[in-house]
């Protein structure tokens, strides 16, 4: 059955007119507009079906999804009394419950969602280069103590068939990763870096496109999960690649939002649909920001998802071999304020003299003109990203320096403690699976 959107900016007659040619209506959702009707009661006395109206025209949407049969929501209304920021809110909950919504030159439709034979998490973010990736590996890191985890990933560089690295047993080292690049494959996947820093089992799988939803437009998820449901592990955690989520039914969802991000992405467009979907959100790069800032990141997260346990973070560096005594070159993919503060507390918790830095790991052609630059180091502390074995670690071991790999590990700077969280919502999905 569909749903249709109406407004007071049309007389009712030509609304039921339009439900007419429609056809197949259940009820309508009335937006609000005064200019050319007189009540709600005329307006559903013309169109012939049940009409829901609150101040919150979401509340109305939700009211009628819950007491009727839904397929499709048809926007019938216009300007002014839609925005459109108003219909994008509008697509992220209709997507959310499954439902397309449909206008005069637009079509949102969601995505047919997987359904996994194992206790699933899956962990998304709200746009690239928010720190998915470090949180994916905290994640199953912290789940070890727990179950057996692994990872299944969906990157723009991963395989054309799902590739398995067993984290747990492979000895990931930058000569290994460097045959892998040599044989022209993208050694800074996703995967190989969620083995390296989590140690556990990883599926690496690729996908191209990404929707305004967040939906792929290839993907080879669907084989990495009949892959993973095989294995020797009883959790799959799921990652998303940048915006992009895969589209999956799990049992929870962890949604990571860059502090460092336009508020308007977090608040508009399908940012509220990616934060409708999680049970625990964790802002990310905090330490960056004003307290100003975060208040109205804290306020705009909380109307869109008031249930989901929210934690403001901060990243530290967390080296994955010994450097302690070192003259480090720190590359990254942060900001100068990240670098600096990742800086410091390298020098002040391992002993270290950071020499240098760069952030331009994801512009390869910045990036060797750094390296370049640079001298007077002999370990070179990278994060396993983009250019960071065709470049940095190729250039670095040509030169004779060591090469380090480092990981970002999410800290709490809002008193509260992730760990316990995340352990309490693996524990919560896999007592409700067994």
């Amino acid at each position: 059955m569909k749903m249709v959107l109406i407004d007071g900016e049309h007389y009712p007659d030509v609304t039921a007119w339009a439900v007419k040619r429609l056809g197949d209506v259940c009820c309508a959702v009335f937006l609000g507009g005064t200019e050319k009707v007189g009540d709600l009661n005329e307006i559903e006395r013309k169109v012939g079906v049940k009409v829901y109206y609150s101040r919150d025209y979401i509340d109305a949407i939700q009211r009628a999804i819950m007491e009727n049969d839904i397929h499709e929501a048809v926007d019938l209304s216009d300007e002014p009394v839609l925005t459109y920021e108003d219909r994008f809110r509008i697509a992220s909950f209709l997507l959310a419950n499954g439902i397309t919504y449909t206008g005069a030159d637009f079509t949102f439709r969601p995505r047919r969602l997987l359904n996994i034979n194992k206790p699933s998490l899956m962990v998304i973010g709200t746009g690239k280069r928010v720190g998915k990736t470090a949180v994916s590996g905290f994640v199953a890191r912290t789940l070890k103590e727990i179950a057996k985890p692994a990872i299944l990933t969906m990157g723009r560089g991963g395989p054309e068939e799902p590739e398995i690295i067993e984290g747990e047993r492979l000895e990931i080292t930058p000569e290994f990763l460097l045959g892998i690049a040599e044989k022209g494959k993208h050694a800074a996947s996703d995967h190989l870096e969620d083995a390296l820093t989590s140690r556990v089992l990883t599926i690496g799988c690729r996908r191209c496109g990404g929707g305004m939803a967040g939906f792929s437009f290839f993907d080879a998820v669907e084989e990495g999960i009949k892959i993973a449901e095989g294995l020797d592990n009883d959790l799959i955690i799921l990652e998303g690649s940048g915006a992009t989520l895969p589209a999956v039914r799990a049992d929870g969802c962890i949604t990571v939002v860059g502090a460092t991000q336009k508020i308007s992405f977090i608040r508009g467009y399908f940012g509220p649909f990616r934060i409708k979907l999680a049970d625990l959100i964790v802002v990310t790069m905090a330490d960056l920001r004003s307290e100003r800032r975060l208040e109205s990141i804290k306020r705009v997260i909380s109307k869109i998802n008031p249930d989901a346990e929210l934690h403001l973070t901060k990243f530290i560096p967390r080296p994955l071999g010994r450097i302690e005594g070192k003259r480090v070159l720190l590359i990254m993919t942060a900001n100068r304020k990240g670098l600096q503060r990742a800086a410091s507390h390298l020098e002040e918790h391992y002993g270290v003299e950071v020499v240098g830095f760069s952030g331009h790991l994801s512009n390869r052609r910045k990036l060797i003109e750094d390296m370049r630059k640079f001298k007077g180091y002999d370990t070179v502390l990278v994060e396993l990203k983009a250019a960071a074995v065709d470049v940095v670690t190729r250039r670095a071991l040509d030169e004779g320096r060591e090469v380090v790999f480092m990981d970002n590990e999410p800290v709490n700077i809002d008193g509260k403690d992730l760990r316990d969280s995340i352990l309490n919502l693996g524990k919560r999905i896999l007592g409700e699976r067994r």
